[in-house]
């Protein structure tokens, strides 16, 4: 927008701030005038009837004044859309329609007498509003209404009458929306059902929700914020030859055929819950049950996908989880039916709203044929969360978004155990720490992050809210958690999150909520744990600390980590350390949170054996150490690596290059780490060094030092390919769940450096494809990376075919590979069209936009690309994929992850500049691309030549 809108939106604002302080001294005034006549005792003046000054206008903050107190809604909604549209002989189609009218009636308590209520509404077309006394059933004049576009979505009603404090009243509203394809809010979308035939239109839409986090208020006008939880009577007004899902059961007394055309169903009051959970859906979605002994469990999907079976794994695993958070939160579901849906078009991975889950498809439908373990493994985690979500989110609840952790990582942490229980074998533990442990450390290393518990006035926006939901607030959050459960021991924090449970059922919660009930199950455990102190250290700071450990004389300090170390900071932990040694089992070791050095004896080498902290990776810190103990380590994982705990193994690499990245060690060092990996076969080892490796890749691909290292890691790589070469060359995967995962890795790393007996496979592999069509022999697992190598290796004819295929798929994990692999064209005009095609949702959905242009800016040969892309289509981009909780931030992120010189630098913060009033969500990553972008140029300056220098001494003798 123009900037001059945003001069007059602020000389508004500060003309209600005058007007609002003039308010403010007159009330002053009077008050001290009656103060002091009171003291002359003078003669009563005579008796009028009191008149209260009741404030117009908006609020001065993004919030609801808190006058009102939502207690109940009964709303109505009737989406006018069909489902499908025959074309039939001599007969003129239907036009589809995306409008929906309804009503709503919000029953409500008053706290604060007030002339003036406020609700929420964006984008809907109020025609009428009623305002009632439900004490005298009376009606109260509304003198006016207006909405105020100015990003507070606010729907003022102002009354002739007063809303007395204590007094009950009602607020009808009658409106009309549309539907649009934004994914927010109530939206359509689209998919195809089966092949066409004499002519048949096999394009079906459906009408589903998204409110999450702040677009309930696009289906209805409400109070759409957390804390104000109420009841919903919900009633759909849907097409025959349809079905409406909502939150809660439909009532199937009240619910009937109208007429030939429509029918209603309605659905039986919810508990009471938050708007961003209301969910409904209306379509010709098919099912399939689960086993539960209480709850009706139904899992919805494309009737072509439910047909082929994808949807039964789902189905397999969600009682089963279902039942087991039952028993260990000692709580049950509160309801007698779960829905699941698999929405064609849907932004975020998953919703938990409450009794109706919403899913992208492939984060819940399965195919043996062509989908991956990974996307098995994803299918179950993603399931697990979202069901931890229905006690953690759904029934106790953040009371504001700053606070969002309590949701979210909760799901996270929980969601390990749900999954580990319906998959024992695949050891998910054990890969906590590179899924969650390694992202939040990335992001979390900058001056730019963010506490988990945020200042409240610091998240008020719609784009602040959506920026809180990153890796900070679901990994680390996780993480922290994880942490405190080894601190105190599972079984009292098991029982202090049951006691918090029980305690705010049906309620808003904080933080120190929930310290107050583990700190009462550590009490009760005899344990002298001060879980408020030591956690606030943890969730009200940004970032986390490194620890460095002399093991000649036990002496240990901790520092602010930052990969820019010029950044000042006095940040202190309270630090719970687990330490062994090549002699001794894990001991604890707790740190004050205080600058000043510690001696500790559990950290001496006595008897020059090697000392490794963090054992496990439970704790959320960084550990550096003398050189002495850094050499014994490496020492032994180039001699036998067992003895270190394998997540410790992963670690040491990851300590190893970020405390590289941020000058505290010698980079030669991180790289000396990786010699051990010539010899490892173990999985967590080689992702955590992949993900660090994978940092010198993208800063170094388009100089000289990448030669020698593509011949270093070439080498490297070797071993464990020739480990799971009688695999690989046969199409076939081992048993073992985390070594399938390794294979995708050696295979996506041998092909990249060039290895040629991989290329060559990846070529032959795809081009039999290509020459029989109907048979794919490629295993599942490793479609992803031998299409990708293949396309990259070929030119427009393996592009095209690949596109071919992707248009034609219906199957979700199938279109995921081949829209990965159409990124990793070396023909710059393919990226290029490629990245058009991301405009057009008839090509790239919507859901898959952002993800699609990150991965063209991954490819060397499209970073560039993709970052003029940006820049060009920046406005239609915010406008287009910038609602709900499309990933703006996670766009810009992925575009200037390669950003490493000055004209780069330059680019960014001219982009800043020209954009800084409509970022919206993505405010926050441009700040930290930037920040990136200095450390990484800072870096480069002065450690390029001795990187360069290692990797061409390696590379010498290996030739």
């Amino acid at each position: 927008m123009a900037k001059g809108f945003y001069i007059s939106k602020a000389l508004a604002v500060i003309t209600v701030i005058l007007t609002a302080s003039a308010i403010g001294g007159i009330v002053t005034m009077i008050i001290v005038y009656q103060a002091q006549i009171a003291e002359l005792n003078p003669t009563p003046r005579p008796t009028f009837s009191p008149t209260t000054v009741f404030p117009t206008g908006p609020q001065p903050t993004m919030r609801l004044p808190g006058d009102l107190v939502p207690e109940s809604y009964r709303l109505y909604l009737k989406p006018f859309l069909y489902t499908r549209i025959i074309d039939v002989v001599n007969v003129t189609s239907p036009n589809q329609t995306m409008v929906f009218t309804g009503n709503s009636t919000v029953n409500v308590h008053c706290v604060r007498k007030t002339k003036t209520i406020f609700l929420h509404s964006k984008e809907l077309n109020v025609s009428h509003v009623e305002v009632k006394n439900r004490n005298t059933d009376e009606l109260i004049t509304v003198n006016s209404r207006t909405h105020y576009e100015d990003g507070s979505d606010f729907f003022e009603i102002q009354l002739d009458g007063v809303l007395e404090e204590g007094g009950n009243y009602s607020v009808f509203v009658n409106f009309t929306g549309e539907m649009m394809d934004d994914l927010a809010g109530l939206y359509v979308s689209r998919y195809k059902e089966g092949v066409q035939a004499n002519g048949d239109n096999t394009e079906r839409f459906l009408a589903t929700s998204q409110m999450q986090p702040t677009d309930a208020r696009k289906v209805f006008p409400c109070f759409d914020e957390p804390a104000l939880k109420a009841v919903f009577d919900v009633t759909i007004i849907h097409r025959l030859d349809t079905i409406a899902l909502g939150n809660w059961p439909p009532d199937k007394s009240e619910s009937s055929i109208i007429d030939d055309n429509w029918m209603q169903t309605r659905f039986h009051p919810t508990k009471k819950m938050s708007t961003y959970l209301l969910a409904f859906a209306v379509s010709e979605l098919r099912s399939v049950t689960s086993p539960h002994e209480r709850v009706m469990i139904k899992t919805y999907a494309r009737p072509e996908a439910i047909e082929a079976g994808q949807a039964e794994y789902a189905a397999s695993i969600t009682g089963r989880i279902l039942k087991f958070y039952e028993d260990r939160f000692g709580i049950d579901f509160p309801q007698k039916k779960l829905d699941q849906i698999a929405v064609p078009d849907f932004s975020a991975g998953a919703m938990e709203n409450w009794g109706l889950v919403t899913y992208r498809e492939a984060a819940l439908l399965f195919d043996e044929k062509v989908s991956s373990s990974l996307n098995k493994e994803w299918i179950t985690i993603i399931i697990a969360h979202e069901l931890a979500h229905q006690w953690f989110g759904n029934l106790v609840t953040m009371r504001w978004w700053n606070e969002l952790w309590l949701n979210e990582a909760f799901a996270t942490y929980i969601s390990v155990f749900g999954a580990d229980h319906v998959e024992p074998d695949w050891n998910l533990k054990d890969m906590f720490a590179m899924n969650n442990l390694h992202s939040a450390f990335e992001t979390d290393a900058l001056a730019s992050s963010h506490p988990l518990s945020c200042l409240e006035n610091d998240v008020q926006t719609p784009g602040e809210i959506t920026e809180m939901f990153d890796d900070i607030t679901y990994s680390k959050g996780a993480t922290v958690l994880r942490m405190l459960a080894d601190l105190v021991t599972e079984n009292v924090f098991q029982a202090g999150l049951k006691a918090y449970l029980q305690a705010f059922q049906y309620g808003n919660t904080e933080q120190e909520d929930l310290w107050d009930h583990l700190q009462k199950a550590v009490n009760e455990g005899h344990e002298t744990v001060k879980v408020a102190e030591v956690m606030n250290t943890w969730t009200k700071q940004i970032g986390y600390p490194v620890i460095t450990i002399n093991t000649t004389n036990g002496a240990v300090y901790q520092r602010h980590f930052l990969f820019n170390q010029t950044s000042q900071s006095g940040l202190l932990w309270h630090i719970p350390i687990r330490v062994m040694s090549e002699i001794s089992e894990p001991t604890l070791v707790m740190l004050k949170p205080t600058d000043v050095t510690e001696m500790k004896t559990e950290l001496i080498s006595k008897a020059g054996e090697w000392i490794l902290a963090n054992i496990n990776c439970t704790g959320y810190y960084r550990v550096n150490y003398n050189p002495e103990n850094w050499e014994r380590l490496l020492t032994q994982l180039e001699m036998n690596p067992s003895v270190i705990p394998v997540n410790n193994r992963g670690q040491l690499v990851d300590d190893a290059f970020n405390l590289a990245r941020a000058e505290l060690v010698d980079v030669t060092l991180a790289l000396n780490v990786t010699r051990f990996l010539r010899n490892e076969t173990a999985y967590i080892p080689w992702e955590s060094a992949i993900r660090n490796l994978d940092y010198f890749i993208l800063i170094f691909d388009r100089s000289e030092v990448y030669g020698p290292m593509e011949r270093y890691l070439r080498e490297q790589v070797a071993g464990l390919y020739n480990f799971f070469k009688d695999y690989t060359d046969n199409s076939t995967v081992p048993d073992d769940h985390s070594q399938q995962q390794n294979q995708i890795n050696c295979i996506m790393v041998a092909c990249f450096t060039g290895v040629p007996e991989c290329q060559a496979m990846a070529t032959r592999m795809f081009d039999n494809w290509m020459k029989n069509e109907t048979t794919n022999s490629i295993h599942p697992n490793l479609r992803s990376t031998i299409f990708c190598q293949a396309v990259a290796a070929g030119g427009e004819r393996e592009w095209e075919f690949a596109w071919k295929k992707f248009q034609s798929s219906t199957i979700a994990s199938e279109r995921d590979q081949l829209r990965q692999a159409l990124s990793c064209t070396k023909k710059i005009w393919l990226l290029n069209r490629y990245l058009g095609y991301t405009l057009n949702p008839e090509k790239i959905q919507k859901m898959d936009a952002v993800s699609t242009i990150n991965q063209i800016a991954k490819n060397v040969a499209g970073q560039a690309l993709a970052w003029n892309f940006v820049r060009e289509h920046w406005t239609y981009i915010s406008e287009e994929y910038g609602g709900g909780l499309l990933p703006l931030g996670i766009l810009i992120e992925g575009v200037t992850r390669r950003f490493s010189t000055d004209f780069e630098l330059k680019q960014l913060k001219r982009f800043q500049m020209d954009h800084e009033e409509v970022l919206g969500s993505a405010t926050r990553a441009v700040e930290q691309a930037i920040e990136r972008t200095q450390a990484n140029i800072q870096w480069i300056r002065q450690n390029k030549d001795s990187v360069l220098a290692w990797f061409q001494r390696e590379a010498d003798l290996i030739e």
